[in-house]
């Protein structure tokens, strides 16, 4: 037996020093560790400070105890929005190179085809090469093929992008209680027909939740002999605001102290676990003053139904721990916890007037086998209409309600900005990381500083899986990978990453080199530039001290902007491109809602 695992280890180091190679990796077997399980988890439109082990006072217990058992980072990096960043988590590229520089719309660019390219690989597919069983469980979104007239459309659906089992939609949002897109494996279906999937209440976090359980499950009785990749990308705690009630009672009372009183409390917590410097300055309050709310029990509901949302997902996430405990795969299974993008200052349904719910439903009800087609379904299954407008409590299937820029403001605690934005609010995400047979004893707890972006996940899941990333595919030249293996910093050692890290996102532009940060908002905006640590606030812009590593800094952006499909882009006119089609941002763009 032993020699047969010495002869694996052996072919694998020979093939991963063959030329057709983007990258050259030690299996994790040679450090005496079996190559493990891999889940990666997702959540969506959540801030860096939501989560307890990140300073919240939303209760996290299971996520807490996955971060105290291994790794933090405190400084990783998403792409400030849904689409982009789940094209770059899957490929392991920037997100222009994978085709989806913006969202589920055609430009005419290649970096803005609105659908993931064939000169990128998924991470399924690239582990299904090295014997990995893959399965996915929550939101795909990176495909416009959400109601396809034939099997062909679904070229970009997950059991064709590498995946042996799928449960979740297509489309990027819905309601939790009837979600459009719904898919299991390739047939679109409705949670009220579903033979397999029979709860007593269909909320869509225990849905995604509980069929990540299953696979863990039915993988543990059916292919024991084979590691596995899970993709787990859970849509909470994005809009709507849809949370069960016994959820919602657990925060009545938390947030009625208001804005500052929470972000104050979050900030002392964050001093306290070491996340954040003392002598950072924390960005000022935005979006509006406590005093100066009309409705403060509609403002302080949307806080309780986001906070219930997010205890839903780590419930859920426990369920999912357990069942690997059970199955005793837990050890060696590497759990990887991150966010999509920062909290979300998105106005939906918080405009226009109050509609009151009817005392008795005035539609008829909708069929149990009903596809529903809609982000914001017109009406309950059981027939009220849908209801916004401010002062709607959000939390029942008839509502449909965001929790807007202030509350936004305090899940991006310390940072400025919001998802869309590349300031630290939008693109900083918590990455836990837990493996018990993989990170030493000696770095559990650990707060690792080194800056990390989605571009490694896939260089991390190509390493510990000993597989062999493409150079090409049916007949495709694949991107090289972007990133760095995670693996080192997981034991405390350099990522030796060589480039800086670059963001772009509607024209707002960043990179990240070592200490430096150089940061524009929107297409005309001017560059800024700030020591992170010193300033991971962003509150001291050096731009005007310190020229030439401004210039040199904005030369690497335009540098990658080039190489990476960026350029030409679709927004206003900038460095010599043209765009007739671009559109004009107005004020800040906060009003915007996600496809």
């Amino acid at each position: 037996m032993a020699q047969g695992i010495l002869m694996i280890t052996k072919l694998a180091r020979l093939l991963f020093v063959a030329p057709c190679l983007a990258m050259a990796v030690e299996p994790a077997g040679a450090a005496g560790v079996q190559r493990p399980n891999i889940i990666v988890i997702m959540s969506d439109d959540m801030g860096w400070s939501d989560l307890g082990c990140y300073g919240s006072e939303i209760e996290t217990p299971n996520l807490d105890v996955l971060a105290n058992g291994g790794v933090r980072f405190t400084q990783f990096y998403n792409t400030a929005r849904c689409c982009p960043t789940r094209a770059s988590l899957l490929t392991g590229l920037y997100p222009h190179q994978a085709g989806i520089g913006h969202m589920m719309n055609d430009r005419g660019l290649e970096g803005y085809r609105g659908d993931l390219n064939r000169r990128s690989v998924t991470i399924a597919e690239v582990l299904k090469t090295a014997g990995y069983r893959t399965y996915m469980a929550g939101k795909w979104h990176v495909t416009p093929k959400i109601n396809p007239s034939g099997e062909s459309e679904k070229h970009n659906w997950p059991r064709q992008r590498g995946f042996d089992r799928f449960y979740g939609t297509i489309h990027g949002a819905g309601s939790f209680y009837d979600p459009n897109s719904l898919v299991r494996d390739n047939t679109l279906i409705s949670p009220y027909a579903d033979a397999e999937y029979k709860p007593r209440e269909f909320f869509y976090t225990d849905a995604i939740n509980d069929h990540a359980t299953r696979f863990v499950s039915d993988h543990a009785r059916d292919h024991r002999g084979q590691p596995f990749f899970m993709y787990v990308a859970l849509t909470a705690p994005h809009w709507p605001m849809h949370a069960k009630e016994s959820d919602i009672a657990k925060y009545r009372g938390k947030y009625d102290g208001g804005y500052d009183a929470i972000r104050a409390n979050r900030v002392a917590k964050m001093k306290q676990l070491g996340l954040i410097e003392p002598r950072w300055q924390v960005a000022p309050q935005a979006g509006g003053a406590w005093s100066e709310v009309q409705n403060r029990e509609f403002e302080i509901r949307c806080m309780e139904v986001f906070a219930a949302m997010i205890d839903c997902l780590d419930q859920g996430i426990g369920r999912l721990v357990a069942e690997l405990k059970r199955t005793g795969q837990f050890e060696n299974t590497l759990i990887l916890f991150l966010q999509d993008n920062g909290g979300c200052a998105e106005t939906m349904g918080r405009r226009g007037e109050f509609t009151p719910r009817a005392d008795r439903p005035s539609l008829p009800p909708l069929a149990a086998d009903y596809l529903q087609p809609d982000m914001i379904p017109k009406q309950t299954r059981d027939g009220y209409p849908m209801r916004q407008g401010y002062g709607v409590l959000p939390g029942p299937a008839d509502t449909y309600i965001g929790y807007g820029e202030a509350w936004a403001n305090v899940s991006n605690t310390p940072f400025r900005e919001y998802k869309h934005w590349v300031h630290e609010g939008g693109i900083s995400t918590p990455l836990i990381a837990h493996w018990p047979a993989g990170i030493p004893a000696s770095r559990r707890s650990a707060l690792e500083p080194q800056p990390g972006h989605l571009i490694d996940v896939m260089a991390t899941c190509v390493d510990l899986a000993a597989a062999t990333y493409p150079g090409e595919k049916d007949g495709e030249a694949i991107h090289p990978l972007e990133g760095v293996s995670l693996r080192p910093a997981f034991a405390g050692r350099p990522l030796g990453r060589k480039e800086p890290i670059f963001f772009e996102h509607e024209g707002n532009r960043a990179v990240r080199d070592g200490q430096w940060k150089l940061v524009a908002k929107g297409p005309g905006g001017a560059w800024e530039l700030y020591n992170m640590t010193a300033d991971r606030t962003e509150m001291k812009n050096l731009a005007g001290q310190q020229p030439e590593r401004l210039r040199r800094m904005v030369a690497q952006w335009e540098e990658w902007a080039r190489r990476a499909k960026v350029l030409p882009w679709i927004w206003q006119p900038a460095y010599g491109e043209t765009a007739s089609n671009a559109p004009k941002e107005k004020g800040k763009g906060r009003k915007r809602a996600e496809e």
